[in-house]
């Protein structure tokens, strides 16, 4: 993997920049006085919040409104399947739109992108709110995923820009714990305000969330791209370096991996709404507890994975338990919604969906770091492929979960084992990580 300890910003003498380089191959720690590591540290803090906002995007945009789809369906006199486009059409738009910002920032750095990208995700969302029929609030959806795009591709980017190696897998399990607190939140709120409003108010305290992280990217988030380190061709130019990347054999397995895993997750998303409330007769409140707990789990291990496995355990074989375990509660959730084991109550169903929900934990960091590693040389364009298969695939999966109607949880329960067996499939046949278990990272461990 090409060094590149000396890179720098166009505020190059950023403490994060400073700091985040520091033990790598080929750079020296300073010594700072007391009171500038303590800035540092400040200041590192404080912009990894930024980021961990910025990747809190999706499951605000998502999962906020997820207590409200039953309400949608009935207020805009639609079907369930129709609601659920509404968020095919965020996801989709979240896919489409990483494909423009990731290599915008390559060229322009990312701050301008991030910034414009924030302001029209914030009139869309405020549109959103007033979206009289279905089909306007599908293609504001739409637009609001087009621009909410550029805060989940630029902060990948940014984690590129300033770590590497083990310490980049660190980092985003760190994110993981900072943006997963939204979807443990975002429904818990979405819950509470329909208490107290209809499901337009979900969109108008988006709006303001939008607003509020506007502003704190312009005022804490340095730009981290260095002018030297930009590329200066046009859509021909980001092309090229995506056909490259995408001739990387492993760079692609794990790319795939990590979409089919986000499927599996986005199934359990978009179908959780219905199953818990429509089948098990659960409140939306009781819905939102349930589904904050699941998000919880994921953070836990996400947080497992990155203070105790990395750095002791290779990043491949993580992945690798991570996956298998998806693949074991995806079975078991199919045989209790299939009637296998009679008729299967709330509780165990929860329980599965608990336990596919944490090993996320494992297989999403993992799957962003692996790919990352290989491309440092075009960090934007590359993050973009990664949000975009993922999404794009999510977005796949989310009608496929209401096929067969409001009345049986099995098609959810069907698309998360087909995306958990292809992601294991794609993992073994593309990464084949048996082949680069013996070479060692940096600090001595197996990648």
């Amino acid at each position: 993997m090409p060094e590149h300890g000396s890179r720098t910003t166009s505020g190059s003498d950023h403490p994060l920049i400073r700091q985040s380089r520091t033990g790598e191959k080929g750079t020296a720690p300073a010594t700072p006085a007391a009171g500038t590591l303590a800035a540092r540290r400040r200041t590192g803090i404080l912009v990894t919040l930024v980021l961990g906002g910025l990747t809190a995007v999706p499951p605000l945009s998502m999962d906020m409104y997820l207590p409200a789809l039953p309400e949608v369906t009935r207020s805009l006199h639609t079907s369930a399947a129709t609601a659920q486009l509404t968020l095919t059409a965020c996801l989709t738009g979240m896919a489409l739109g990483q494909l423009v910002v990731g290599p915008m920032s390559d060229k322009w750095g990312r701050r301008r992108p991030l910034l414009v990208g924030l302001l029209v995700y914030i009139l869309a969302t405020a549109i959103c709110a007033f979206a009289p029929t279905a089909e306007l609030l599908i293609a504001f959806r739409l637009l609001q995923g087009l621009a909410g795009a550029a805060g989940i591709v630029i902060a990948r980017a940014v984690v590129r820009d300033l770590y590497d190696g083990v310490e980049m897998a660190r980092f985003f399990s760190t994110l993981m714990l900072i943006s997963g607190v939204a979807p443990v939140v975002a429904p818990l709120i979405g819950g509470q305000v329909l208490r107290f409003t209809d499901w337009h108010g979900i969109f108008a305290v988006l709006t303001v969330v939008g607003i509020a992280l506007t502003v704190l990217v312009w005022r804490c988030l340095p730009e981290t791209l260095a002018p030297e380190n930009r590329h200066g061709g046009g859509t021909v130019e980001a092309l090229r370096t995506m056909k490259t990347l995408l001739a990387d054999r492993v760079f692609t397995g794990y790319m795939i991996a990590g979409g089919f895993a986000f499927a599996a997750l986005f199934a359990y998303i978009s179908a959780s709404p219905f199953v818990i409330q429509e089948i098990y007769g659960a409140s939306p409140q009781t819905f939102s507890l349930l589904f904050g707990v699941n998000s919880v789990g994921l953070i836990v291990v996400g947080q497992i994975n990155g203070k105790i496995l990395v750095g002791r355990v290779s990043l491949d074989k993580a992945l690798a338990v991570g996956l298998a375990v998806i693949v074991l509660a995806a079975t078991a959730l199919l045989l209790m919604t299939s009637g296998v084991f009679g008729h299967a109550g709330l509780f165990p169903v929860a329980a599965g969906l608990f336990v596919l929900m944490s090993a996320m934990g494992l297989a999403m960091p993992n799957t962003n770091a692996l790919a990352l590693m290989r491309t440092p040389h075009a960090a934007g364009s590359a993050s973009a492929l990664l949000g975009t298969s993922s999404f794009l695939v999510g977005a796949i999966a989310s009608p496929l979960v209401g096929i067969a109607g409001e009345a049986t949880a099995v098609p959810m329960a069907v698309v998360q084992l087909v995306c958990a067996l292809a992601a294991i499939g794609c993992f073994l046949g593309l990464c084949r990580p048996w082949q680069h278990s013996a070479r060692p990272n940096r600090e001595g461990t197996d990648l």
